[in-house]
């Protein structure tokens, strides 16, 4: 199926310039602190682009250093920690009571089986990260057989006993994938920018995708309009969860080189807009650690997010972007 007649690539999605997509190893500064840091995706200079703290959820004080490629525009985290998972609360995850109740809340997210169904109407689907399933129990609804990889036991409890759902437990996600069979369809909902090694994940996509098949990667849009305004406090930095923000068209090429076509690309679907909504509401209410404060900054962040509305909701502005790729068929 192709994409929409009317759909066109926006112009703020089209490469500006060739892009490098040399594989390199995980940034030289995590193997050896004495060396020097390159950008981990093409090997260019870099530089410091900003150090920032734990403000989503102030597990730690501990100051985070995020770095940007001179070249490609990466922004990736340097040190990586030697432990994401400590930064990973036991709350992070809230679970339904009960299937019911998780088909009820998953309606909010049914504009993202809309975006898969339009391009592609059934076969099997594979979700990397799923939380507590929402996105499963919708594709899974529409006819898909579904598939999970989930990092947290919990989760994958959850998504097995409760929603019914196929789920292989590893915190080896690439791994996972390899094991898996290939599939019509692989999503990705805010998860890539969490990996520490997303190019290994986005070539074993490619891999595993069918001939003919989509993969859909939803993550924070490092050109975003709030990002220029909020710089290391933009909520969507969320350090040091978020390893890496990549840049779209850098994410185009290194799926072009894997044999993926670009077939929708937009930081404006209902996803993109409600990250726009987040973003200002608590990027308010973190300027501060004093309860009774967040409530009215909050307001603040609502009146704000009004009053930038119609800028913010231009194509290639927002605060999150969702592409959508088909494997080409040979």
């Amino acid at each position: 199926m192709n994409p929409p007649p009317s759909w066109k690539m926006p112009k703020w999605a089209q490469p500006e310039s060739d892009i490098s997509v040399a594989t390199f190893p995980e940034t030289q500064a995590n193997n050896n602190p004495s060396a020097p840091i390159v950008c981990p995706q093409c090997g260019a200079s870099i530089r410091l682009l900003f150090s920032t703290t734990d403000i989503n959820r102030r597990i730690s004080s501990e100051i985070f250093n995020y770095f940007t490629c001179n070249d490609c525009q990466l922004i990736f985290l340097d040190p990586l920690p030697s432990d994401l998972g400590k930064y990973y609360p036991r709350d992070y995850y809230t679970f339904p009571g009960s299937r019911k109740i998780a088909g009820e809340l998953a309606q909010h997210e049914h504009y993202k089986i809309e975006l898969v169904t339009r391009h592609l109407t059934g076969g099997s689907l594979i979700e990397i990260g799923p939380a507590t399933g929402g996105f499963c129990f919708l594709a899974k609804e529409a006819g898909f057989h579904v598939r999970a990889i989930e990092m947290d036991a919990r989760c994958s409890e959850f998504l097995r006993d409760v929603i019914g759902i196929e789920v292989q437990n590893s915190n080896e996600e690439v791994g996972a994938l390899n094991r898996e069979a290939p599939a019509d369809v692989i999503a990705l909902w805010h998860v890539i920018e969490h990996l520490r090694d997303p190019w290994s994940m986005i070539d074993a996509i490619a891999e595993k995708v069918r001939p003919g098949g989509i993969a859909l990667i939803a993550t924070p849009n490092p050109v975003a309009f709030q990002f220029k305004v909020w710089r290391k406090w933009w909520t969507h930095v969320d350090a040091p969860r978020h390893v890496v923000l990549i840049p779209h068209d850098l994410l185009v090429k290194r799926m072009q080189e894997n044999g993926m076509e670009l077939v929708e690309l937009t930081t404006s679907d209902p996803g993109g807009i409600g990250w726009n909504w987040f973003g200002w509401v608590f990027g308010f209410a973190n300027l501060t650690t004093i309860p009774w404060l967040k409530r009215p900054l909050r307001m603040v962040g609502k009146l704000v997010r009004l009053i930038v509305k119609l800028y913010e909701d231009k194509e290639g502005r927002g605060a999150a972007y969702t592409a959508i790729f088909r494997k080409v068929v040979r």
